[in-house]
């Protein structure tokens, strides 16, 4: 008899961003470091004789929570990893639905009849993971394991275990570091618990049933100038009380030399039919030194104080991160405390501040492969 603990990865980029990541190897997040903290305490007087993980980041990182208290080899299998969404491995949500809207339905409502061109089924998932499982399981018998996996990967072994349709609607995609137990003996599964987060209760994390997905759309601002004016007034007034200072013309022109330097530098965007929200880099400030920069990060008060925001900078952040850039800076005005939390809640530190034509501005920096709790 093997005992197993089946453990989803921490929140990772691709969680927070709302981008699909598949076998994209992307870095935990803060709130991450800190469920994996909790994950740590959980374990802590668990008896775990064996520890098995996906190769990927996210999921080694995870592991790491059980190596804490556990002198153990981390022993990494591919065959747990992720599904493979092949072209749209760290796509957005939002753009790919709106780009394939049936194969995206099929996707997330559909899991039995998903098919796309380079990627894996959830039949190819199911097969790969469970052989995997089983090989633990059988391997270490008389033990109790624990194996860190993904959201999809999980959800189908337990159609393996359950002997369930992949599209039943009692299979669930496991919380971030959602642990299931599974119990192997005489060479069959049985499912003794799904998803218990009980550990992540002292985070007061919020329960959101759904989350929105924001689109991107690549704009010339020479030919959207309009839309890209009225973003920028409104973003001036958030961050300075009124108009005063604000001439939209050096903005506009700017705009339009990042749109040159790089077409997709300048995005608009959406909430389903609705624009609500703007996007602007400059490639060219920090190409010296190796950083990118961020002119704008913009969206509508209504959209606001939503965690929203975040995926407007993984935008940004993501980009850079696929230039090679090592990391990414902007300027927050002293005065713009939503602003100064936002970023800094997102992994930002100030560098230093000077004088701007409103008063103090804080240049903060973003650096990739850093731990930003």
């Amino acid at each position: 008899m093997t005992d197993l603990y089946l453990i989803r990865h921490t929140e990772a980029e691709g969680n927070l961003f709302r981008a699909m990541q598949g076998h994209w190897d992307g870095d935990v997040t803060a709130l991450g470091l800190k469920e994996i903290d909790a994950l740590a305490a959980r374990f802590a007087d668990v008896e775990i004789d064996a520890l098995y993980a996906s190769d990927l980041k996210r999921a080694r990182l995870t592991a790491g929570a059980i190596l804490r208290t556990h002198a153990l080899e981390l022993h990494t299998v591919p065959a747990l990893r992720e599904i493979n969404v092949g072209p749209w491995e760290a796509r957005f949500f939002a753009d790919v639905g709106f780009e394939q809207p049936r194969e995206m339905d099929l996707f997330i409502n559909h899991a039995e009849e998903f098919s796309l061109p380079g990627a894996e089924s959830y039949h190819d998932v199911r097969r790969r993971a469970a052989a995997a499982l089983r090989q633990i399981a059988a391997e270490n018998d008389g033990k109790t394991v624990a194996v860190v996996s993904h959201g999809v990967t999980i959800r189908c072994l337990l159609s393996y275990m359950l002997e369930k349709s992949l599209d039943d609607p009692s299979l669930p995609i496991c919380g971030n570091t959602g642990v299931c137990r599974v119990r192997y003996e005489d060479g069959a599964f049985t499912v003794l618990s799904v998803n218990d987060c009980s550990h992540l209760a002292s985070l007061a994390l919020p329960t959101v049933s759904r989350r929105e997905n924001l689109r991107g759309e690549a704009i010339d601002p020479a030919v959207e100038r309009d839309y890209y004016r009225a973003c920028y007034a409104d973003a001036w007034v958030s961050a300075h009380g009124s108009l005063a200072g604000y001439s939209a013309e050096p903005y506009l022109a700017a705009a339009r030399a990042h749109h040159r330097a790089d077409p997709e530098a300048v995005l608009r965007i959406w909430d389903g039919e609705q624009a609500v929200g703007l996007v602007d880099l400059d490639i060219e400030h920090g190409r010296h030194a190796n950083y990118g920069w961020i002119t704008l990060l913009y969206l509508d008060e209504a959209h606001r104080d939503r965690g929203l925001g975040v995926q407007l900078l993984g935008r940004a952040l993501l980009h850079y991160n696929r230039m090679g850039r090592a990391a990414v800076r902007l300027h927050v005005a002293e005065d713009n405390a939503r602003a100064l939390r936002f970023y800094e809640k997102h992994g930002f530190r100030r560098l230093s501040s000077e004088t701007g034509a409103l008063g103090r501005l804080y240049l903060m920096e973003y650096r990739f492969g850093e731990s930003h709790a």
